[in-house]
């Protein structure tokens, strides 16, 4: 049998990117070169960088680092698969480098790495085992999982030892390659919206998902990038308001075994193996190379329209898992210096729930990352991160720490520290739960406000203490430091869990198309079924979900703090009960359009975006620093006030007390700042009234100094709310407030002409 280290191809035939044709690029002549040939090169950049070379040389400058490394070869494929191995024997700074001359953009390349295979101390290197760069721009290939991508053998029949015993056979006929990428788009033509995090609105969407089933999108874009930048999809991002859409993972990733077994794939992509590489499986243009392209044509598309491009990142654990993951890329290329193990070093420290946690205390694994995340600001054109379990990230050696090198980095980074950076404050560890704790600059997804909101409308809070901080900036978690009330990015679901329509039609999480026997997902889902699990034929039911809908999408645009909506609550989507839907690829995930045109959604998908449009409006609901609650005037009118139904201040009892129905008075004339001219920004005042009981009740309207009288701006009692606005009531006299319903009523003054 020929070993992965005497496969070569054939000398008469050369393999691709190593041909002995002259050639022009960008005006530089390729000399004609025999093969293979490689010269020292530079360790810098990491990564396959396709440049000209000493005498106008066109080839690919190779770098990688390896630490503890042996040896690294290069590996070029050709269009056939066939394989041509060249040795960098170059070392600097522990990074491996050369230039190889000829080898163009296109293609198509892995590393092999010889070192010592003792799992017991953590070093797991096989040359067998093809690698993927982890600096690749463009991947090529799907990830699949048969034995031979395994370091180890892993149908040993010891199986509590299999992870110790080496397997020897080539894994570079079943894994994908890097690809060499020309990089030269200068963004000249671009213009980021760079929208104010207090003028923000995010809209959580899958790029796949989004347009796979959207009738104004050509099919053979559906579902890609160039699906996202259709006329027909930025259309419904425009006509809804949103400021920003923010993407499910679109770094190359790989399947789990577990769901490939089970014939489902990782659909939301929480599984990272190339940090620099557009996810292939989303370009309609082409796999080697293409995608990159594809990818900031989508991101110019959207600046045009006025929306910002956020990431979802999940640079806290790769697609390697644990000691009997597969071996891809960083664990054959230096296993210790990559992951953070434990004090039995075969084993795998595990902080994200997914096998293993990327050891950012290293300097090289923060120059990855930083790396990363600058390449697709300058170069990808992206305005913003958001890090899946950030807190894995702020672990110096175990505990969680504010002071940690990633966030130090992060905050002195010229490029990093002007970007959106959104943290989801927890990871699974030990002291992981860290909502309220990140530095300025960052601003994090507030699950308080999740719970806080969902347990309101379904009539479970205690008191209404811990709504009244939601719904006002949350200044209990984010008055320290300088933080502003925009460091709270609302929410009340996200892809993770019932979408909004579930959480108003189930009680239970109905996740057995995921095959686990509906053990995954979780269990407390704070929902509310309405009376009837599931969907159901009773219109009294049905109402009052629309009515629920209403209730929860007003309560979070009316919020000071960034919303975030997830593609498809405004048109009424659901997942059918599942709460974990991560392997559903298909109409389970995917938006439904036909909401649109559904004459019991349509109005929903109204409503939000007048709701947005209201917010756009109205500086007073997109505060820029938190209340004081104090007068400023004579009169005794404060920025924020709480009512009582009786149309009285709430008491610190009352705050105390259980109650249903919550009225809060936002004071336009008291706003802190100046606009861009420095004059003082003044706006309407209003009065928001909440009420989550099963029945009616009577609100008296606060009078002067508050008002004089209310005009109804919305009622989502009604289904059209055409029919709500412009309706007046003088202050002190009581209205009726229907059962679970929401009121927005702007503030008038004076005597009504």
């Amino acid at each position: 049998m020929t070993s992965a280290a005497e496969q070569r191809a054939p000398a008469e035939e050369p393999a691709a990117g190593t041909g002995q044709q002259p050639a022009v690029v960008n005006g530089a002549r390729r000399a004609a070169v025999p093969a293979p040939v490689v010269w020292p090169g530079a360790p810098t950049p990491l990564g396959a960088r396709f440049r000209v070379g000493p005498d106008g040389v066109a080839g690919t400058n190779f770098a990688l680092w390896a630490g503890g490394a042996e040896a690294v070869r290069v590996c070029l494929f050709d269009e056939r698969g066939r394989e041509t191995q060249i040795p960098l024997t170059e070392l600097t700074h522990e990074i491996w480098h050369g230039f190889v001359p000829g080898v163009m953009p296109g293609q198509r390349y892995g590393y092999r790495v010889d070192g010592r295979w003792d799992p017991w101390t953590g070093a797991r290197w096989n040359p067998a085992k093809l690698l993927l760069d982890p600096y690749a721009r463009a991947v090529d290939g799907e990830f699949r999982l048969p034995p031979e991508v395994y370091g180890h053998v892993r149908d040993w029949p010891e199986q509590h030892v299999a992870d110790t015993v080496r397997d020897d056979r080539d894994s570079a006929p079943h894994v994908p390659k890097g690809v060499v990428v020309d990089d030269d788009d200068d963004w000249e033509d671009d213009r980021r919206p760079k929208t104010p995090w207090a003028d923000s609105v995010i809209y959580e969407l899958h790029v796949r998902g989004f347009t796979r089933l959207h009738p104004g999108v050509p099919e053979d874009l559906r579902g890609t990038y160039a699906g996202l930048a259709h006329p027909a999809a930025i259309e419904h991002l425009v006509a809804l308001g949103v400021t920003a859409v923010e993407l499910l993972p679109v770094h190359q990733f790989a399947h789990e075994d577990h769901l490939l077994r089970r014939g489902l794939r990782n659909y939301w992509g929480y599984n990272s193996i190339g940090y620099f590489a557009p996810h292939a499986a989303y370009a309609a243009s082409g796999t080697t190379g293409q995608q990159v392209g594809e990818f900031k044509r989508m991101v110019r598309a959207l600046h045009a329209a006025g929306i910002e491009v956020i990431l979802d990142v999940v640079y806290n654990h790769t697609a390697e898992a644990g000691e009997l993951g597969p071996t891809l890329s960083l664990k054959g290329i230096d296993n210790r210096g990559y992951y953070r193990l434990q004090g039995d070093a075969r084993r795998y420290a595990d902080y994200t729930g997914c096998g293993n946690t990327l050891h950012v205390v290293q300097p090289q694994v923060l120059r990855l990352i930083t790396d990363s995340l600058r390449y697709w600001v300058t170069e990808m054109g992206v305005d913003g991160f958001r890090f899946d379990l950030a807190a894995a990230l702020a672990r110096s050696m175990h505990d969680v720490d504010m002071l940690s090198p990633f966030l130090a980095v992060i905050a002195q980074d010229p490029v990093l520290r002007r970007v959106k950076l959104i943290a989801e404050p927890w990871d699974i560890g030990s002291g992981g739960y860290q909502v309220g704790a990140f530095p300025p600059l960052w601003t994090e997804w507030n699950d308080r406000y999740r719970g806080a909101v969902r347990d309101f409308w379904r009539h479970a809070l205690p008191d209404v203490r811990e709504m009244g901080y939601r719904l006002s900036g949350s200044s209990d978690l984010y008055a320290w430091g300088g933080r502003r009330p925009y460091a709270s990015v609302n929410f009340v679901t996200a892809h993770d869990g019932f979408t909004l329509r579930d959480l108003v039609s189930y009680e239970r999480k109905h996740n057995e198309a995921n095959g686990e026997g509906n053990r995954d997902g979780a269990d407390d889902n704070r929902s509310f079924n309405c009376g009837v699990e599931g969907e159901t034929d009773d219109e009294r039911i049905r109402a009052l979900r629309r009515r629920q809908l209403r209730n929860l999408l007003t309560t979070l645009l009316l919020s000071t703090g960034v919303p975030m909506l997830v593609a498809g609550d405004e048109l009424g989507r659901t997942q059918r009960g599942n709460n974990n839907a991560y392997c559903q690829d298909n109409e389970v995930s995917w938006l439904d359009w036909s909401l649109l045109d559904d004459p019991a959604w349509r109005p929903l998908f109204e409503l939000t975006s007048r709701l947005i449009a209201l917010r756009h409006r109205h500086p007073v609901l997109r505060r820029r620093a938190f209340f004081s609650g104090r007068a400023h005037s004579a009169d005794g009118l404060r920025d924020l006030a709480w009512f009582t139904p009786r149309g009285a201040e709430m008491t610190e009892d009352d705050w105390y007390a259980p109650a249903a129905t919550l009225g809060m008075y936002l004071s336009g004339r008291d706003i802190p700042g100046r606009d861009e001219r420095g004059a003082p920004v003044t706006d309407d005042s209003f009065l928001a009234i909440l009420h989550a009981g099963d029945g009616p009740t009577g609100f008296a309207l606060p009078g002067p100094p508050w008002a004089e009288r209310y005009e109804v701006v919305v009622d989502t009692s009604r289904e059209d709310q055409s029919q709500a606005p412009g309706t007046v009531h003088p202050a002190g006299t009581e209205i009726t407030v229907p059962e679970r319903t929401v009121l927005l009523l702007r503030v008038a003054r004076g005597r009504p002409q």
